[in-house]
């Protein structure tokens, strides 16, 4: 017993260390926004909550399920070539180091695909690979087929509330096959309410399936990267990681794997890699289908010699066993209703985000409200406009006060209404919809950036071109629909028939022009041509949301030729004047 016991303070005196290690090393390398004591914990000042992580929600991608709580050694790998080409065979290394080729792979695929979908998002394949081992030891060493599903399935445990979170099943068992409670799934460990918005198709078979690595790499991807947090930030990539498992002792693991893989790492063949051995919960309630490991044969013990049996005693009346309690309700079950908490309808412009939010309040059948009850909000209808994360759908829980504020939408260029729907998980409960609208982009103000007068004269072009600004709220209004009328008077703003214009493609004058402000809110107008009519004439500039500019233009009358004099026009006489004769 004593040399077990030495055995596990050494293992958590080395593991302390990485801990502490992985924490140093990330603050320093990324933002000053991370503290640590001593022994790499993060001080009570740096503590997580349900608000720091960003989600609102206490259960995350994997329900809060157990993880494995091995860390790596104090020995790093060493460093990954410098000149991108291919890392070592699986000979070399150590074997915590290595991760199974395909796995590997899918990781990196992951990051490819991210960087393209979510450039701000700065993912590493090396966090995920870091989530993949704390979740499933790299899909059980590897344990997967060609086109990277889990040869036998990856589940976590039972989430009854016993022992662990309490989630009544989302989907009749179609993914962990429980009809009555969910659990994790695969080998990024996802239940399945979050996989119904978080899958994703990372192998391109036309499926999105938990079990698969490339699909459930990418989804675990997207799902850190929502909310537009930033991974090459400490505050950004840590809400992430809690967000997925909301524990302080999860995000140093994964931080401490995350700092090992960055220190280099290399593939080794699919089912070959190692399967961490500690758990969170001890592997109570955890029942994995992972390949098994044999253990070498113990030395067969001396059979204890049998016990003299003792005089049997006299049985006593059995009494009535106590009838046991119904267990308590949990606030799930005793949701009766939705409630609007705000705004029940809300409106944003095309390629704005929104200032109010859509919050929803649960209360049972008396109106009392309900706590720690998981809404989710589904974007409904014909429209471009996600959350703020760029996800149609979000899961939030309700706070102490029973609200769940939904993120904040993000409009598209698509116009028009659609439906925020809020439904209980886990519940039948009638859904609360949210009207919202999407409405064109507008300015309320213009100015010219030019001071230059508008002249010309009759028959000609305009020297100056026109360039206006267009703001809404101070800020510059870009994409927005503009027109340029040449108008009739300041009362009447038909378009003039005559004075000046500007010209079609081909070549005919017209004196209405549609127009849209380029993304700085800049609107330059074509030429302007004056007919021969001198006077002085008004052009008109308005947009979507009102913003009214009228200029004025002067056309000057053209100077005439001087007229030709007599004597230019005709010849002069060779020939002398008669003289008078005085005979």
């Amino acid at each position: 017993m004593s040399a077990h016991f030495g055995t596990r303070l050494r293992k958590g005196a080395v593991n302390t260390t990485v801990a502490a290690l992985a924490v140093a090393a990330l603050a320093a390398s990324q933002a000053p926004d991370v503290t640590a004591d001593g022994h790499g914990r993060q001080t009570a000042a740096d503590a997580p909550s349900a608000a720091d992580s960003g989600t609102g929600t206490e259960s995350g991608a994997t329900g809060n399920s157990p993880y494995y709580t091995d860390l790596p050694p104090l020995n790093s790998p060493n460093p990954a070539p410098s000149d991108g080409s291919s890392a070592p065979p699986a000979a070399t290394g150590t074997n915590e180091a290595g991760i199974p080729a395909t796995v590997l792979d899918a990781y990196k695929k992951a990051e490819a695909a991210l960087a393209q979908a979510k450039p701000g998002c700065n993912m590493p394949w090396q966090l995920l690979a870091a989530i993949g081992n704390v979740e499933s030891g790299q899909a059980g060493g590897g344990n997967v087929s060609a086109d990277g599903t889990t040869v036998t399935p990856i589940l976590g445990p039972v989430l009854n509330g016993v022992g662990f979170a309490n989630i009544s099943d989302t989907d009749n068992g179609a993914y962990d096959g429980d009809s009555t409670y969910d659990r994790a799934v695969g080998p990024m460990q996802f239940i399945p309410s979050t996989w119904a918005w978080a899958g994703r198709d990372g192998n391109g078979d036309g499926k999105k399936d938990p079990n698969n690595i490339y699909d459930a790499a990418l989804a675990a991807g997207h799902y850190l990267c929502r909310y537009d947090w930033d991974m090459s930030s400490t505050s950004g990539m840590r809400s992430a990681i809690l967000s997925y498992n909301n524990s302080t002792d999860y995000l140093n693991t994964v931080l401490s794997w995350l700092e090992y893989y960055r220190k280099g790492t290399h593939e080794v063949p699919d089912g070959s890699g190692s399967v961490p051995g500690n758990r969170s919960d001890d592997g109570t309630g955890f029942t994995p289908t992972l390949p098994s490991v044999p253990t070498a044969p113990g030395t067969p013990s001396t059979p204890a010699k049998p016990a003299t049996p003792a005089k049997p005693a006299t049985p006593a009346k059995p009494s009535t066993p106590p009838k046991p309690s119904p267990p308590a309700p949990t606030p799930t079950e005793t949701v009766d209703h939705l409630e609007y908490a705000g705004t029940t309808s809300l409106t944003v412009m095309a390629g704005s985000t929104s200032t109010d939010r859509v919050a929803t309040r649960a209360e049972t059948a008396a109106g009392k409200t309900v706590a720690k009850v998981r809404i989710r909000f589904t974007i409904v209808g014909d429209t471009d406009t996600t959350f703020t994360g760029g996800e149609t759908v979000a899961t939030i829980a309700t706070d102490s006060k029973g609200v769940a504020l939904a993120p904040a939408l993000r409009a598209g260029e698509k116009t028009g209404d659609f439906t925020v729907r809020a439904t209980v998980l886990g519940r039948t409960v009638t859904a609360l919809d949210h009207k919202a609208t999407v409405t064109a982009r507008a300015a309320d103000a213009l100015a010219r950036t030019g001071d230059a007068a508008l002249t010309c004269t009759a028959g000609g072009e305009f020297a100056t071109r026109v360039e206006v600004k267009a703001t809404y709220k101070g800020a510059a209004a870009g994409k927005v629909a503009a027109t340029a009328t040449l108008v009739k008077s300041a009362d009447d703003q038909s378009a003039n028939d005559k004075g000046p214009y500007f010209k079609d493609a081909a070549g005919n004058a017209v004196r209405t022009l549609d127009l849209r402000t380029d993304a700085d809110g800049l609107l330059a107008l074509p030429a302007l041509y004056a007919d021969d009519t001198a006077g002085t004439y008004l052009l008109r500039i308005t947009t979507t949301g009102g913003a009214t500019l009228t200029l004025e233009l002067t056309v000057t009358a053209a100077t005439p030729d001087p007229a030709p004099s007599e004597s230019a026009s005709s010849p002069a006489s060779t020939e002398p004047e008669p003289t008078a004769s005085g005979s």
